[in-house]
């Protein structure tokens, strides 16, 4: 059972989460790239209740371990200090803003499985990385209301379901994708990225994706 939430990245992506996580009841620990005390002010003035500590000391004292970091940053992050724990997948490989990444723009897999080969001992699951930040907070909704949107979760199901609870206390129907090579069908270009829809209607995009997928 998930009861407090690891962030690594205390940016936009990061204090959105990290907000979103406070407000669904979740203890929230907060990491930059440095020290805790370089962060300190900002978490206490942008995420009030987070606790900012080393990035290594957030691996170690949550539950679930959130990378939101930009992509190009990713390798900052000691793959041992994860080893064994569920990882939440969040980045997008953007070339505007990471540059030129051969290891992304060259490989025609999904960027989560680029990154979960570096993160080797971790339980890598994508999600929260079709949804803009902002979105985050303002679409959240109660569960069973009208306008509530889902987002889709890949990754090994057992780690999945574990994110699911997460997502759905987050304001948001989880939908299962599948094994984490299924995440590309939320990547930015996909019809799923930067869209809201409810869970029936991410469900048709996603079989849709996987049709096509099988197809090819």
């Amino acid at each position: 059972m998930v009861t407090t939430i690891g962030i690594l990245g205390a940016g936009r992506v990061g204090s959105a989460i990290a907000r979103t996580a406070l407000a669904s009841g979740y203890a929230v620990h907060i990491a930059g790239s440095g020290p805790a005390e370089d962060i300190q002010l900002i978490v206490d003035i942008v995420t009030p209740g987070a606790v900012a500590m080393t990035a290594a000391e957030v691996a170690a004292t949550s539950d679930l371990v959130v990378l939101a970091v930009p992509m190009h940053k990713f390798r900052s992050v000691d793959p041992t200090t994860l080893a064994g724990r569920l990882v939440l997948d969040t980045m997008n490989y953007w070339q505007p803003i990471d540059g030129q990444l051969d290891e992304f723009a060259g490989d025609p897999r999904g960027s989560s499985e680029v990154v979960a080969e570096y993160f080797a001992g971790a339980r890598l699951v994508k999600t929260l990385n079709h949804i803009g930040y902002h979105d985050l907070e303002t679409d959240a909704r109660p569960a069973g209301a009208a306008d509530r949107h889902a987002l889709a979760i890949a990754g090994d199901a057992d780690a999945a379901s574990v994110v699911a609870e997460v997502i759905e206390r987050f304001g948001f129907d989880a939908v299962y994708a599948g094994p984490l090579e299924a995440g590309v069908a939320f990547e930015p270009g996909s019809p799923v990225f930067g869209g809201r829809h409810t869970a029936a209607e991410l469900t048709a995009e996603l079989e849709l994706a996987a049709q096509e997928t099988e197809a090819a």
